[in-house]
């Protein structure tokens, strides 16, 4: 049975990204003008789309966002590069992304361009600062690697009957679940609290980056024993 050697890794932090991460699609499209947080792919469709249409600014709005979430892939590299004896690189990134979608919370909807590049900035700083569950390469901000390793890891484990194959395929479908739980609960709080919902994102974000402290300091622990 596999084993996570980093708290970055576990499955208790991947299941509140995942959720997180949902949460922000789910903002972005419902909430901020139909445009995808972390589904870029979706972005590059409808940026063509509507820039052969002739829609110019609809385009722009949807060109944005992917830039943006590039800038947040070079964000955690740079991040990943520095020292910082205080912090874990990982939880420099997890507390900006916090930081940025608290702030995102208080953009009118009059500047959603400016909401949604934002949001699409904290989802490239998570989809490069986490890329590990106990070992195994899996994202939380996105469904379809995950769908396609969770299918090809349990078609393995019928034909070879290996327990452990089937193990890692129920632990991509757990993230997957996640995410979609992450977007049922971004869903429902949309009415009551409206554009401040990405605020709920972000304490999310901002636990996991306690839980990433607490796991620090105990191995700060053990070792002095």
């Amino acid at each position: 049975m596999f084993k996570a050697n980093q708290i970055s890794e576990t499955i208790g932090l991947g299941m509140i990204l995942a959720i997180s991460g949902g949460m922000m699609d789910a903002y972005s499209y419902i909430q901020r003008g139909e445009v995808f947080a972390n589904a870029q792919t979706g972005n590059m469709l409808l940026f063509g789309v509507n820039l052969s249409e002739g829609n110019f600014y609809r385009a722009f709005s949807y060109f944005c966002p992917i830039i943006l979430f590039v800038a947040g892939i070079l964000l955690a590299d740079i991040a990943r590069k520095k020292v910082n004896k205080k912090l874990h690189w990982r939880q420099t990134s997890v507390l900006l992304e916090a930081v940025i979608l608290i702030g995102v919370g208080f953009v009118p909807l009059t500047h959603n361009l400016i909401a949604n590049s934002l949001t699409s900035l904290a989802c490239g700083i998570q989809v490069e600062s986490f890329r590990k569950i106990h070992g195994k390469g899996i994202a939380t901000t996105m469904c379809i690697g995950n769908l396609r390793s969770a299918t090809q890891n349990i078609y393995d484990s019928v034909v070879t009957k290996d327990i452990n194959k089937f193990k890692t395929g129920l632990l991509y479908f757990f993230i997957i679940c996640s995410f979609v739980s992450g977007a049922i609960i971004g869903n429902i709080l949309i009415k009551p609290l409206g554009i401040r919902t990405i605020w709920v994102s972000g304490a999310l974000l901002f636990i996991s980056f306690i839980i990433m402290f607490i796991d620090i300091e105990e191995r700060h622990l053990e070792n002095r024993k």
